[in-house]
């Protein structure tokens, strides 16, 4: 079995899953070593995996975004964008444009002496990197080095073709539908994203290893191997051209050996079920949590049209202006274990980001998604057309619009849900695991 190295940037939402792929990888028999910046090394332990630090990016979010100690113009970047998700999708989506090459791109040439030592210090056979970590990705293209690409969200983060764009969701949920003239817009500053990326690709390359084959456009740049998607196959996502890489949709990446939260947890489920005949969870991820005005919104909202319903709400650092909700009906905690709640909740509340749609999908939780970012749009999308899931547009929500869509979520479960779920549960990291180490196997002989 091969020595691995599972490379991840410094985010919670990019490094739990992957840490549950290395601990799959652990399992099936290889030598594994996650790294990461030095705060996730507890994923390494719960992975029974090596662990060892590296750090790719200057930004982070160890799990509550504004929490995170990072430097003042991380801290600065982050509120820009929390600002402009008060605006609506396009502003949101504009303003991570403007954002990302200071976030993906962040001092590649420290990046790959990093690996290169990383490379003679562990002599790994093979590298599994995430795909947004472009830095680690071009110094191995620019090494030579065998790596598999982990792609975190939706598949089309991995450009299909040369009309897909980075950063421009390939569709929208009903709810979500922008202007030509948006949608324009947006797509001119994609463009220039990936021209600019790709001429500092092609610059790095060119300097430190001219023997290298060109990189060619960046945000394609992948492994020739494998590539591994947290996402289930639907039949209409953009197909990729023929090639010898091998595409696995894994489905999710939920850890069955994961351990509860502890006694303290099941007190406030059981508190809450005394008093309400149901539960759901409010959680929109380690950086949205911050939009404490959404989350007091949906509160209300609950709570005036679900009078048999009790609420748990992922507050992270909004979690004192909270405050006031907390009673017999309302649970609100700075962070949840969301993955064992959900398998305990009767719906969710989430943003769309893709750790939270498959968890639901694989735990069979029915789910509003309020998309504001990112991959967010084109999960709410494919959530919507596979009948998983309900949306709504979280810049013009209101306290009716929400809770009636919560109370219709819980009267009428969504009908692909149970398809969807078993689907999901059939595969997971044990099935990517063994998926990859045979790709692995097979790269190695034909070399």
């Amino acid at each position: 079995m091969p020595r691995v190295v599972v490379v991840s940037p410094p985010f919670q939402s990019h490094a739990q899953p992957l840490s549950v792929l290395a601990g799959a990888l652990a399992r099936a028999g290889s030598d594994v070593t996650f790294a990461c910046s030095p705060s996730f090394a507890r994923l390494a332990e719960e992975a029974r995996t090596a662990f060892v630090p590296l750090t790719v990016s200057r930004n982070a979010n160890t799990g509550v975004a504004r929490s995170t100690r990072q430097d003042v113009r991380e801290s600065e970047r982050l509120e820009e964008f929390l600002d402009s998700t008060r605006e609506g999708a396009i502003a949101a989506l504009l303003t991570q444009s403007r954002h990302r090459g200071e976030d993906m791109l962040a001092g590649p040439e420290k990046v790959l002496a990093e690996v290169r030592d990383l490379q003679e210090r562990l002599a790994p056979d093979w590298f599994v990197v995430d795909q947004l970590s472009y830095s680690v990705t071009l110094a191995l293209h620019c090494l030579g080095l065998p790596f598999a690409t982990f792609c975190p969200g939706h598949p089309t983060y991995l450009p299909h073709g040369p009309e897909a764009l980075f950063g421009v969701p390939y569709a929208w949920p009903r709810a979500v539908r922008p202007s030509t003239r948006e949608l324009a817009e947006l797509r001119q500053a994609a463009l220039k994203n990936d021209l600019a990326f790709t001429e500092r690709f092609a610059a790095v390359a060119r300097g430190h290893a001219p023997q290298a084959p060109a990189p060619g456009r960046a945000f394609a740049l992948t492994s020739r191997h494998a590539v591994v998607f947290n996402y289930p196959w639907f039949s209409w996502l953009p197909k990729h051209q023929p090639s010898h890489v091998r595409f696995l949709h894994g489905g999710h990446c939920v850890s069955p050996e994961e351990t509860g939260p502890g006694e303290e947890w099941e007190s406030v489920l059981s508190r809450l079920r005394s008093r309400s005949g149901r539960l759901v969870l409010i959680a929109l991820g380690t950086f949205l949590s911050a939009r404490d005005d959404v989350l007091a919104l949906l509160i209300r909202g609950i709570l005036a049209h679900c009078p048999d319903v009790a609420v748990v709400v992922a507050a992270g650092e909004g979690a004192s202006r909270l405050a006031e909700f907390a009673g017999p009906r309302v649970h609100v905690a700075r962070v949840v274990p969301q993955r064992w709640l959900l398998n305990r909740v009767d719906a969710t509340v989430h943003h769309g980001g893709n750790n939270s749609f498959t968890e639901c999908v694989a735990s069979g939780t029915p789910a509003l998604i309020l998309p504001f970012s990112s991959d967010q749009f084109s999960i709410a999308h494919d959530a919507e057309r596979a009948r998983l899931a309900t949306c709504l547009n979280p810049a013009t929500l209101t306290e009716d619009t929400a809770g009636a869509a919560v109370r219709d979520l819980l009267a009428h479960v969504p009908e692909g849900l149970q398809r969807w779920s078993a689907e999901l549960r059939r595969r997971g990291p044990h099935w990517t695991a063994d998926r990859l180490l045979d790709a692995m196997e097979s790269s190695a002989r034909s070399r």
